[in-house]
């Protein structure tokens, strides 16, 4: 009779499970090697599935990609709603948002470069998630600007969203070559950029805030 131990079943993992595991090997090849070098057999080996499972969850390469972007989407936005939730000013508010995405564009550094350096052919569903995500940050950006500088006319607000969204997204991708610079220095640079460019409509500066005429 054997005195060795039987080893535990192994747990099988659940759909959800797999399906975020899949996710989080998807990004990290694809933020390695790039989209267009990436290979489902790849990700499938390092899952330790089949590639035709692969395709199963996810339709494609495409697809693949897609979901990735959709999830970051979705922790982008809870991340930096999280982190204004906190705040005691307007001010406070900007500048948490700004450390809560530099921050997490840090730590997905690789998959964000690629996604912002790499001529991308993929089918323009995958464009779209992209921008997608960048319309969610558009609205986020937009209400906070309206309560830094409430008296900001709309198409100030407009035009300053889209400032700071090509702003971000360069610095953000400055910030994955500079290991020396911190998240919260980007989000300081980004806060100050914002005070300087809507001085004019500041409780603190002119007549009560106001417009300049």
């Amino acid at each position: 009779m054997s005195d060795a131990t039987p080893r535990p079943a192994r747990r099988r993992m659940s759909r959800a499970e797999r399906e975020q595991q899949m996710l989080d090997v998807a990004e990290e090849v694809f933020g390695e090697r790039g989209y267009q070098a990436t290979s489902m057999d790849e990700i499938a080996e390092r899952c330790g599935v089949s590639k035709p499972m692969l395709y199963e969850y996810f339709g494609s390469k495409d697809g693949l990609l897609v979901a990735c972007v959709g999830r970051s989407k979705a922790e982008l936005l809870d991340v930096t709603q999280k982190a204004m939730a906190g705040a005691t000013d307007p001010e406070d508010i900007l500048s948490r948002g700004m450390v809560a995405y530099f921050s997490f564009i840090d730590s997905h550094s690789r998959s964000f470069a690629m996604l912002l350096r790499e001529p991308m052919a993929a089918t323009p569903v995958t464009a779209e998630a992209v921008e997608s995500t960048r319309r969610q940050q558009s609205t986020l950006i937009s209400g906070v600007l309206a309560t830094f500088a409430p008296s900001a006319p709309a198409d100030v607000i407009e035009a300053y969203t889209q400032i700071i969204m090509g702003a971000s997204e360069r610095l953000a991708l400055w910030l994955t070559s500079r290991p020396d610079v911190s998240a919260e220095d980007a989000a300081r640079h980004m806060t100050d950029f914002c005070r300087r460019g809507l001085s004019p409509y500041l409780a603190s500066g002119g007549e009560g805030g106001r417009a300049p005429r």
